[in-house]
């Protein structure tokens, strides 16, 4: 690793960090179940939508309501998005008179938005109109990250509440966590990134003539820019954690993130909103503590693995080192492997996007993971692979982490011979249950997915790359979809029936089941009495519990996917050094 290397990290994480306590209070005044400043401000709007929609927001909910309206919300947004893509042709906002999406891909497009994952198999700017992308991309961007965040929600008044049988109202949540968070944040990145020359508008492609034309082409040759509203779509893309790029190339396209400063905000704005949502829980639980030790835990993988990341991108492509190829960084050149990468961003910040992008339920890219060195495309896979908890997406990330909070606790508790407790409520076996399939489902659905795929010929038939790279291309797109991230490494193609309707199935089943299970636990903890602390109790602010919930993340990843990872990434980098 160089300095440069080493200073991108730091200043990246001194920001973020700087950040979380005032944006975490703020969230915590939008989410207040009692008056406040903000809320009152915001009051005429909420009335206003809430009559629309003929809400009582007295009216609370039991988690079995909960989950069924929330399920209902986005199945509907599922279904229109569906039915747009494929009306797209005749529809207006259409300048490049684009067709219809073929039925495979629009199933797949419409369960990636509105699932959070936001996995594209398609070319953006080929593919979309721009009334796609601003009623039905744009729009799931705003409810699939609100969603996550209404869920999470849930599961605090879980824990708050004392013998309650509700735990909030789900249109609230979804009307508050759009309305005070999502939409004013979105719009304030939105005009920055104008600014660094994002492009916003509704114009048809662009033909540029080129100033030479090539020597076969004997007609005026020109070339194709395509146009379109790519700052607003960029902005909640990143803050809601969604990560659908309006081109194909995503972030690394200069219309998209053109400037060294546009990558900065953009790489911030993705962990941004999970990072502060630690220090919101905890002052909604009542123990700030509790959100700083769970910060903490996700700190301690996240900054090793990015380092990791960093270093073996770095030290560049071992298949090189015998060719008397200088691949050491100096004043001239990154160094490093620079394949994939765009030169304006360099190393670090590639790396550095690739671990934060996957360390959250994100998935933009601003360069090529499958370009990446074996060891450095082995940081991606872990993240996602480790549950995306480590940050996750807006909200579901952090129920992610207190799941395996639960788990944590249960195993202390085991220890020592004593009932186990979490913020005052016992952790007992449904309660264990549920976090256990929360954990799990993830797991099953990516070894079960990638075991399918190897061994039936539609999908292999799209591999570019056999043996160990290829099995990691397979590998690495169901750990991205069953873990709702969305990035991938792009060798693999999959805009195919198969993939298509394969990945879509396992978006749809890793975003939902998992929802229910934490609602289920949230409405068992709301129903419980509060236990009051005795020299028994485990205390869950401390570094030792710190400890505990790392390995107990670790422990579950490494026992699921170790033989996985064997086969692809490790066996490549073992191949190549050979070499």
């Amino acid at each position: 690793m160089t300095a440069n290397d080493t200073l991108q990290l730091a200043l990246y994480l001194a920001v973020l960090l700087a950040l979380v306590k005032p944006l975490g209070a703020y969230m915590s005044l939008a989410f207040a179940e009692q008056p406040n400043a903000l809320t009152r401000f915001g009051a005429p709007i909420e009335r206003a939508l809430y009559r629309l929609g003929g809400v009582r927001i007295d009216e609370e909910m039991d988690w079995r309501r909960y989950a069924v309206a929330l399920l209902a919300f986005n199945l509907a947004g599922l279904v229109l998005l569906y039915l747009l893509q494929r009306a797209q042709g005749i529809l207006p906002l259409n300048p490049a008179h684009l067709p219809g999406v073929r039925a495979d891909t629009a199933f797949n497009t419409a369960v990636s938005f509105v699932s959070n994952t936001n996995w594209q198999s398609y070319a953006g700017e080929t593919t979309m109109s721009y009334l796609t992308d601003l009623l039905g991309l744009t729009v799931q961007n705003f409810l699939s990250a609100a969603t996550g965040i209404a869920v999470l929600l849930a599961v605090i008044r879980g824990f708050r509440r004392r013998s309650a049988a509700t735990i909030g109202n789900v249109w609230v949540d979804l009307t508050r966590a759009t309305l005070y968070v999502l939409l004013p944040m979105s719009l304030l990145l939105a005009l920055v990134l104008t600014s660094q020359g994002v492009i916003q508008n509704l114009h048809a492609n662009l033909r540029i003539p080129l100033l030479q034309a090539p020597a076969a082409v004997s007609a005026p040759a020109t070339q194709v820019l395509p146009m379109g509203p790519v700052a607003s779509q960029e902005a909640i893309k990143q803050l809601g954690t969604n990560g659908g790029g309006f081109f194909n190339a995503n972030s690394a396209h200069p219309f998209e993130n053109p400037t060294p400063l546009s990558n900065f905000l953009e790489m911030l704005a993705i962990l941004l909103i999970p990072a502060a949502l630690c220090w919101t829980f905890g002052e909604m639980v009542g123990d700030r503590r509790q959100g700083w030790a769970l910060l903490a835990a996700m700190l301690v993988i996240f900054v090793p693995l990015a380092l990791g990341c960093i270093a073996a991108e770095q030290a560049g492509n071992p298949a090189l080192h015998g060719l008397g190829i200088d691949q050491h960084a100096s004043a001239l050149q990154a160094g490093g492997n620079m394949e994939g990468k765009e030169t304006r961003f360099g190393i670090a910040n590639s790396a550095l996007w690739a671990t934060a992008t996957t360390a959250a339920s994100n998935g933009s890219v601003n360069a090529m993971h499958d370009s990446f060195t074996p060891l450095g495309g082995l940081v991606p896979l872990v993240l996602m692979q480790l549950g995306e908890v480590i940050f996750g997406g807006v909200g579901s990330g952090l129920y992610g982490m207190l799941a395996f909070a639960v788990v944590a606790v249960f195993i202390a508790g085991l220890m020592v011979g004593r009932t186990p407790e979490y913020l005052g409520k016992k952790i007992e076996a449904y309660e264990m249950k549920m976090a256990s399939l929360v954990v799990l489902i993830p797991c099953a659905l990516v070894v079960v997915g990638t075991a399918v795929a190897v061994l039936l010929p539609a999908g292999l038939a799209g591999l570019g790359n056999p043996g160990a790279h290829g099995f990691s291309e397979i590998l690495y797109a169901f750990s991205s979809t069953a873990n709702n991230n969305g990035s991938a490494f792009a060798g693999l193609s999959v805009n195919t029936p198969f993939y298509n309707y394969t990945l879509g199935v396992v978006m749809y089943l890793a975003r939902y089941l998992l929802i229910v299970g934490m609602l289920a636990i949230a409405g068992a903890l709301a129903a419980k009495k509060h236990v009051p602390e005795s020299a028994g109790t485990l205390p869950t602010h401390t570094p030792l519990f710190v400890v505990l919930l790392v390995s107990t993340v670790l422990v579950v990843g490494a026992l699921t996917f170790l033989p996985a990872l064997a086969l692809g990434p490790i066996a490549e980098f073992l191949s190549s050094v050979a070499h």
